[in-house]
């Protein structure tokens, strides 16, 4: 008998991601049509003003809308959206793999894990190589030592994110952090884990493009020195603005 239930749900924050949301979408669907558990794409427009809406539902995505630009509050609209017991955060610009979501599926459907999440990757060839590297080796470590999801890529049970209500909502950045910790604190208590795979996601190195190390150095240390600062949208620019 073919089970019609939703098992996962696959969650993409979208902020005018038209440039790069279908290279997304077609890799999520391609890993939808190769797992044998049924599965959904949700794409959580955070009040675009470019064709990010059409986009994704051109690729078969169901839509919700999040007029309050805040990557924490479009995390949430699509995992409130859900009603599967399983939950992925894919951002726009990443592209995941079947074995990744199969081994993350698997580990969630163990029963011993609440969630957790994967290493980050760039493409090569981005400029700046050396700081890519660098600050990838970085988020490695801190990563691997305190247990803590990059935001492109989380995952969890649907229980653990209710049980914590979700991301974070005082913070503009570093979101996935709390919400890592938030969940690990959580399983303890369920004798579940927090995991880091060490299997790797393809995200974008846009940012640096975008702004050059120096300058996100510069937007970075404020926050780095003074962390209630990421409370403020005013000073976690680098996640919202997109230079022309």
């Amino acid at each position: 008998m073919i089970n019609d239930e939703i098992v996962f749900s696959i969650i993409v924050p979208a902020f005018n991601e038209e440039e790069l949301l279908g290279a997304t979408l077609d890799r999520l669907n391609q890993i939808l049509a190769f797992i044998p558990d049924k599965g959904e794409i949700i794409v959580s427009d955070n009040n675009s003003t470019d064709n990010t809406a059409e986009i994704a539902e051109q690729y078969g995505a169901r839509v919700v809308f999040e007029p309050h630009q805040q990557i924490a509050r479009a995390r949430n609209t699509g995992g409130k959206a859900s009603n599967a017991p399983y939950l992925f955060f894919v951002d726009a610009d990443t592209l995941v793999t079947d074995n990744l979501i199969c081994t993350s599926l698997d580990a969630l459907k163990s029963g011993s894990i609440s969630g957790g999440g994967a290493l980050p990757t760039f493409p090569p060839g981005s400029s700046n190589d050396k700081a890519v590297q660098w600050a990838t080796a970085f988020w490695t470590l801190l990563s691997r030592q305190f247990k803590w999801a990059c935001g492109a890529y989380v995952f969890c049970r649907k229980d653990a994110f209710d049980a914590v209500s979700g991301f974070d909502e005082a913070f503009y950045a570093s979101e996935e952090i709390h919400f890592s910790r938030a969940v690990n604190t959580w399983g303890k208590k369920q004798n579940k884990k927090f995991i880091i795979l060490e299997s790797t996601i393809e995200t974008s190195a846009r940012k640096i493009e975008w702004f050059g190390i120096w300058g996100l150095f510069k937007m970075t240390l404020p926050i780095l020195l003074c962390p209630f600062l990421m409370r403020s949208r005013k000073f976690c620019q680098m996640w919202y603005v997109r230079p022309e």
